[in-house]
């Protein structure tokens, strides 16, 4: 199989994994350099409890196998909802707007809290291709109240959009709090990116009585071909006035050790986001994104009282329906009985309050 620069530049983003960037680009990047650890091997991230992410080759495969089937999104699915949130949420309450995607606004004790916040049209290293926008934000970017501090999962292109963090640090400069590594991809891109690093089970006060815990989660990373899992990922515990809330932006579900561990050491719960789509193939997709049906034995290992679904319906990264991850979700709830009413999928727009 022989292809050109502009086509395996378009493989490598459009599946949002292993993403091609140009070499003399990557030489200049800087990379995580610190203390051996039980998931650091002075090199590399892992995950003890995790597996490799797919190969150059399995990605080729899943792109131009002769049995893939793709379903085809509309163009533009436009949305029903629009928030407009007030400028702050005090007290003992928590209002959680879908942005879209993984993308979060969580207001609480005065602060403003964004999660993953990707605005832009695509997410990808390249302007000619790669996943795209479906729909607008569930919340303008204009209308956003003052961002206190911003929540990165980790570096996949579809979390850490460098131009939207280059917007929220221009008109707000807020906190980024984000996995050990990536804080040298966003500094280098913009140094006015105000960008903390951590490792997994730190926890970092954000004021108002509000914490973030990171916590390992089955994933991966990466933003080139050369620096896979350079720098480290990882979903997030926040510590609020209405309960805890466990925010997993992306993850396969294994065995479900991770959600259980959680559960052991950061329970009750109040509330958990959880992925449910980008999950076909599952050959390819399994290990590290949950499909609907894991993302319900996710929630009863991790003992949330409620989930929220994200992770869905904006960007096509994968070959299932825009509309399927939400059909599955109802499904596999109705087949283990657990009220439809305590997994929702919101649109883009919408708004919980707890």
């Amino acid at each position: 199989m022989k292809l050109t620069r502009r086509q395996f530049l378009t493989v490598l983003a459009g599946t949002a994994a292993a993403i091609g960037v140009p070499s003399v680009w990557m030489s200049r990047m800087k990379i995580y350099d610190g203390p051996v650890s039980d998931h650091f091997d002075g090199t590399q991230f892992f995950d003890p409890d995790g597996v490799p992410p797919k190969s150059l080759a399995e990605v080729l495969r899943w792109q131009f196998g002769g049995d893939r089937q793709r379903a085809k999104w509309p163009e533009w699915a436009p949305n029903s909802y629009a928030d407009t949130p007030p400028p702050r949420v005090n007290g003992d309450k928590v209002r959680l707007s879908f942005v879209g995607h993984a993308s979060w606004l969580i207001q609480t004790s005065g602060l403003n809290i964004l999660i993953d916040p990707v605005w832009s049209m695509r997410v990808s290293p390249v302007s000619f291709a790669g996943p795209k926008r479906h729909n607008d934000p569930g919340i303008a970017f204009d209308a956003l109240p003052p961002i206190d501090v911003v929540l990165v999962s980790h570096g996949h292109y579809d979390h850490l959009d460098l131009a939207t963090l280059s917007k929220l640090a221009a008109k707000f400069a807020p906190r980024v709090i984000t996995p050990l590594g990536n804080d040298l991809t966003m500094r280098s891109a913009d140094a006015a990116i105000k960008a903390e690093a951590f490792d997994w089970h730190d926890r970092v006060e954000l004021g108002g009585g509000t914490a973030a815990t990171l916590v390992p989660t089955r994933h991966w990373t990466a933003r080139g071909l050369f620096d896979r899992n350079k720098a480290l990922w990882a979903s997030f515990v926040i510590e609020t006035p209405a309960g805890k809330i466990y925010v997993v932006c992306d993850s396969g579900y294994g065995d479900g050790a991770h959600f259980r561990k959680v559960a052991a050491k950061h329970g009750p719960l109040r509330l958990a986001i959880l992925p449910i789509g980008a999950y076909e193939p599952r050959w390819f997709m399994k290990d590290q994104h949950m499909n609907p049906a894991d993302a319900v034995k996710a929630l009863a290992d991790c003992g949330a009282e409620q989930a929220l679904a994200n992770h869905h319906g904006t960007f096509q990264l994968t070959d299932e329906a825009i509309d399927a991850p939400v059909t599955a979700l109802h499904a596999a709830l109705d087949e283990t009985s657990v009220p439809r009413e305590r997994f929702v999928a919101l649109k883009p727009g919408q708004v919980v309050e707890v």
